[in-house]
């Protein structure tokens, strides 16, 4: 088709609305979710066109059929509802496997979003009812939760593969929980966190529980400088160690109402790499822990 003829007399750019409406619905799916959203404000065509299914199916994944018929209550179907309407169904964490894990799709993208339930992790002395109780929580995705009640030893396991998880994406990996009323002993020190994928290794630093009153004095600003040179100092003498922000990374709060902590990033390439490793430890303290609710790890787009 020659250009003047998508070109309308006495416009400054192409008229799109005299292509046929199935290369239309073809351009629109290969975009996002998003950009098919806001298409819909271009014309009266564009807004019927950016809901069609031929649009819709292409941002739902190829085993999205599978997932539903894993799903532990029933989800509507296909045969039920638009690819539009599904595709936003599923953008709602749906619990699988009996309730092992939850599956959902990024809204704006369409990638996959899975979190495991606390029961398929590994926690250190987590069968031992006088370190961790489980039961259930309202708000919760699972049956139940995991609370830390008193250890010492606080370490966290979880496995996940990475050919479930969508192709050439930056992931990272959450601890998803909250904080007791008696929380106590997950300020300081900090919690070491690593996730492993094939030969890629992500560590960090994180802090579960707020600093409490004295110890952010301890930690007033004033005092910020000096401990910032000191660390300076030390880096430049050839003295390994964690970047300062590190050290000062805490959970955020969700629109869920729950807390979500880095664990770790990665690129799931082809999703090759098989079985990734992720945990979450404080060895170091010596001190009593407890307060701390898990619901899960959550494996997202990194934004």
């Amino acid at each position: 088709m020659s250009t003047h003829h998508v070109i309308a007399e006495g416009t400054d750019g192409p008229d799109f609305s005299s292509l046929p409406e199935d290369c239309i619905s073809r351009v629109l799916s290969l975009t996002t979710p998003r950009d098919a959203c806001r298409s819909a404000a271009a014309s009266s065509e564009f807004s019927r066109l950016s809901r069609s299914d031929a649009v819709w199916e292409r941002f739902l994944p190829s085993d999205h059929g599978e997932m539903l018929s894993r799903s532990v209550d029933p989800v509507v179907g296909p045969s039920t509802e638009s690819k539009r309407e599904l595709y936003l169904r599923i953008c709602r964490p749906i619990v699988i496997d009996g309730g092992k894990m939850s599956f959902a799709l990024e809204r704006s993208s369409g990638k996959k979003c899975y979190m495991v339930s606390a029961r398929e992790l590994l926690i250190i002395w987590g069968d031992n009812p006088n370190s961790w109780r489980w039961f259930s929580m309202p708000g919760s995705r699972f049956r139940e939760v995991a609370e830390l009640l008193n250890v010492y030893w606080l370490e966290i396991h979880g496995k996940f593969n990475t050919r479930n998880l969508s192709p050439r994406t930056n992931y990272a990996a959450y601890l998803i929980y909250k904080l007791a009323h008696h929380t106590h002993g997950l300020d300081s020190p900090t919690q070491e966190t690593m996730v492993k994928v094939g030969t890629h290794v992500s560590r960090r630093s994180v802090r579960l529980q707020p600093l409490n009153e004295s110890k952010q004095r301890r930690e007033d600003p004033r005092n910020q400088e000096v401990i910032k040179r000191l660390w300076e100092s030390l880096t430049r003498q050839g003295h390994k160690l964690p970047d300062l922000k590190e050290l000062r990374r805490a959970g955020q709060e969700r629109d869920d109402g729950w807390m979500e902590a880095m664990l770790g990033e990665f690129y799931n390439a082809d999703g090759d790499d098989g079985e990734m490793d992720m945990c979450l430890m404080e060895l170091k303290g010596g001190h009593l822990k407890g307060g701390l609710i898990i619901q899960g790890i959550e494996l997202k787009p990194k934004q």
